[in-house]
C-alpha cells in the first residue's frame, strides 16, 4: 500500500459513509487485481533466488508459487485497508483471477472473437526485454534522457562517395534493410537506382525515395530497420523491404545480427561505436536530448518489436465510450479531463492483449496441425468446433495458447463481473447494483482503465458503467515524482497511522487533495489531522464532564444555540454542496472551520454551566 491508494481509498470511504447516512443500501467491493506483469517478476526473483528458474517448472508449479505470493502480499493490502479504517463490504472481496471472475474474462474473449474484434498477427509491438512480453501503448513511459546521436557514414556501392546518416540507436545498423531520402532532395538526385553497403556487415541495400522523410532534419537522409522501428515497418512494408530481426527476446543481439551475437544491445551500442570509429565509419558523436519509451511496470527501456499477438480491434468498439463522455451521461469531475480522454479516443489505437506470461487467464485458443486453430471456453468445445474443420483431430492433438491476457482485459470487466453480470447477465446483483454511481481513480489510469470500463459497460449492458467519475490528484514527493512501490519513495502508510492515528492521516490528506491537482505529500498535514482528531475527542470529553440536569440554562446560551444551529444548517449546504461538486476538499474544510472554530471556540465557551 502506498499513499496514492491511501488517498484514493479515503475518498472512497467518506463517499461511501455519506450514502449510508443519506440513508442508501450502499455497496463497496474490495477486490485486487493480479498484476500479471509485476507479480511474475516478483514470483521468477524469489524462485531465482532459491536457485529454482521459471524454466524448469511446468506451468501449474509455477502458478501455485504464484498464488502463494498473491495470497501473502494481497492479503497484506487488504489488511492495511482495514487499518485505514474502509468500511468495504469484506465479505464481497473479489480478485481478478477467482474461478467465476476468469470464466467472465474467458466468456467476453471467445465472444469478441466470434464477433470478429479479436485477431491474431504478426504487428510491431511495445516489447519489455526484461519482462520478455508485449506491452500495450498505455503501458510504455516516454521519458527525456541525455543521449547521443551517432553520425554514420555508408560507402554508395561502386563510388568513392559516402552518405552520412544519424541515430541514437546505431546497434541497428545491423539491422538496416534500406537508406531513405526524399524525392525532392536535390542532395540525393543522383543516387537514384544507387545502393548504399552497411558498415561492418557489408550488407548491400537499396537507396529508396520518400517524402516521408525531413529534408531539414539531420543529414535528410534515414537508415531504414523494418523490425525494430514502426515507422520504418510501415516504409519497409511499402517499399517491400527485408525485413531483419536482430534482437532476442531478452534484448541481447540474434544470429541476424551477425556480430556480437548474444550480447546485451546496451552493451554493443558501445562496443560498435568504438567499432565504427575504428574502421572510420563514425563521423561524429554528440550530446543529444531525446524521448525514450520505457515500461510502466520494470522500467525496462521498450523495444519496438515484430511479434504475433492477439489484438482487440478498438475504433468502432469505443465510439459509444466517447459520446457518452462527451454529452455527460458520464461526467468527469473535474471536466477539463474531457479534453484528455478525447484525444485518446479519437486517436484510438488496437488494444495489444496477449502477454508472453504464465500468470493470468490462459488464452482460450486451441491449435492443431501447426497454425490452425480454434477459440472456445473449453478444450471440450474446442474439440467440437475443430473436429467440424477436420473430424480425425483429437484432444490429445489440441494444445493451448501459452500466453495469458492483459490484466487490464479482466479488469475492464470489474463494475459487471463482481455482480456476476457476464455469466448470469440478469441475475438479482447485477439488476440492483449496476450501473453504479461513483468512481473514484487516478487519471493516470484513465485509459488503461476507465475509458476501458466504459466500453465493457455498452457493450454487455448496453448502458453506463457509472454515473460520475472523480479523478484524484497524484500523491507526488518532495521531487515531484509521483509516489510508488517500483521507486521506493512512498513512506509506510501503516507507520503513519501509528504516529498520527488513521483519521489523522486520513484528514491530513484530504486537506490538500483537490479534485484532479497533484498533492505533494507533507508529513505535517498529519499531524494537522491528528491534532483535529484530538479537539474532536477533547471536546466530547468535556461536554461528558459536564453535569447539566439541574443547571438552569442562561438566555446567552440560549442564544449561543440558535447561533449555532443555523450556523450548522448553513454550513451542511455548503457541504452538499461541496459533495454534490466532487470538493471533497472543500467539504472537508467546512467541516474542519464548523468544529474548530464556531463549535469549540466559541459555542462551547458560550454554553458551558456556570457551577458558580
Amino acid at each position: 500500500l502506498h499513499m496514492g491508494h491511501m488517498l484514493n481509498n479515503t475518498l472512497q470511504d467518506v463517499m461511501i459513509r455519506r450514502a449510508r447516512m443519506q440513508g442508501y443500501n450502499a455497496c463497496w467491493v474490495p477486490g485486487t487485481d493480479h498484476a500479471s506483469i509485476a507479480t511474475e517478476a516478483k514470483v521468477v526473483a524469489k524462485l531465482a533466488s532459491k536457485g529454482i528458474q521459471k524454466n524448469d517448472l511446468t506451468r501449474d508449479e509455477f502458478l501455485s508459487h504464484a498464488f502463494d505470493w498473491k495470497d501473502k502480499h494481497g492479503g497484506i493490502i487488504l489488511e492495511q485497508l482495514k487499518k485505514l479504517g474502509a468500511s468495504c463490504d469484506w465479505d464481497r472481496t473479489k480478485f481478478t483471477m477467482d474461478d467465476d471472475m476468469s470464466e467472465s474474462v474467458i466468456k467476453v474473449f471467445v465472444d469478441l472473437y466470434n464477433k470478429g474484434l479479436i485477431y491474431r498477427g504478426v504487428r510491431m509491438v511495445n516489447w519489455d526485454p526484461s519482462a520478455q512480453t508485449a506491452l500495450s501503448d498505455e503501458e510504455v513511459i516516454h521519458k527525456e534522457i541525455n543521449s547521443k546521436l551517432y553520425h554514420i557514414a555508408y560507402k554508395i556501392e561502386g563510388s568513392d562517395e559516402k552518405l552520412t546518416i544519424a541515430t541514437t540507436r546505431p546497434e541497428t545498423i545491423l539491422g538496416d534493410s534500406a537508406i531513405c531520402v526524399n524525392p525532392n532532395d536535390e542532395r540525393y538526385t543522383h543516387l537514384k537506382g544507387k545502393k548504399a553497403i552497411v558498415p561492418l556487415v557489408n550488407r548491400v541495400i537499396p537507396i529508396i525515395f520518400d517524402e516521408y522523410v525531413d529534408m531539414e532534419f539531420g543529414t535528410g537522409a534515414l537508415k531504414i530497420t523494418p523490425a525494430h522501428d514502426i515507422n520504418d515497418y510501415k516504409l519497409g512494408d511499402k517499399h517491400g523491404l527485408e525485413t531483419i530481426d536482430i534482437l532476442n527476446d531478452d534484448g541481447t543481439l540474434s544470429e541476424a545480427a551477425t556480430l556480437y551475437i548474444g550480447k546485451d544491445r546496451f552493451e554493443v551500442r558501445e562496443e560498435i561505436a568504438v567499432d565504427l570509429k575504428a574502421k572510420g565509419y563514425l563521423v561524429k558523436t554528440e550530446e543529444y536530448k531525446n524521448k525514450v519509451g520505457f515500461s510502466e511496470r520494470t522500467d525496462a527501456v521498450i523495444e519496438p518489436k515484430l511479434s504475433m499477438q492477439w489484438f482487440f480491434k478498438m475504433e468502432s468498439f469505443s465510439k459509444p465510450a466517447l459520446e457518452h463522455v462527451m454529452n455527460d451521461d458520464i461526467q468527469f469531475h473535474p471536466p477539463k479531463f474531457k479534453n484528455t480522454y478525447r484525444h485518446w479516443m479519437e486517436n484510438i489505437k488496437d488494444w495489444c492483449v496477449s502477454r508472453q506470461l504464465w500468470w493470468g487467464q490462459q488464452i482460450p485458443a486451441y491449435f492443431y496441425e501447426g497454425n490452425k486453430y480454434v477459440v472456445a471456453e473449453s478444450k471440450e468445445e474446442a474439440l467440437a468446433l475443430a473436429q467440424k474443420e477436420k473430424p480425425s483431430v483429437t484432444m490429445a492433438d489440441l494444445h493451448q495458447d501459452a500466453d495469458v491476457l492483459d490484466t487490464w482485459f479482466s479488469s475492464w470487466l470489474w463494475p459487471i463481473s463482481v455482480f456476476d453480470g457476464i455469466r448470469n447477465p440478469d441475475n438479482e446483483e447485477i439488476n440492483y447494483y449496476y450501473p453504479t454511481n461513483d468512481l473514484i481513480t487516478g487519471p493516470d489510469i484513465l485509459f488503461f482503465w476507465v475509458a476501458r470500463m466504459v466500453m465493457a459497460g455498452y457493450e454487455y449492458r448496453q448502458e453506463l458503467p457509472f454515473k460520475n467519475v472523480y479523478l484524484t490528484g497524484l500523491v507526488r514527493d518532495e521531487q515531484g515524482r509521483k509516489m510508488s512501490k517500483t521507486l521506493g519513495n512512498s513512506p509506510d502508510p501503516i507507520e503513519l497511522i501509528k504516529i498520527y492515528g488513521a483519521d489523522g492521516v486520513r484528514v491530513g490528506m484530504l486537506l490538500c487533495a483537490p479534485a484532479g491537482n497533484d498533492l505533494p505529500f507533507d508529513e505535517g498535514l498529519c499531524e494537522q489531522g491528528r491534532n483535529f482528531s484530538n479537539k474532536i475527542w477533547n471536546a466530547f470529553r468535556l461536554i461528558k464532564g459536564w453535569e447539566v440536569a439541574d443547571i438552569d440554562q442562561p438566555e446567552s446560551a440560549k442564544q449561543a444555540i440558535y447561533w449555532f444551529e443555523n450556523k450548522i444548517s448553513k454550513t451542511i449546504t455548503e457541504i452538499d454542496e461541496s459533495y454534490s461538486k466532487y470538493r471533497i476538499s472543500e467539504a472537508l474544510m467546512g467541516t474542519y472551520r464548523l468544529v474548530w472554530d464556531d463549535f469549540c471556540s466559541w459555542y462551547l465557551e458560550m454554553v458551558k454551566p456556570n457551577y458558580g
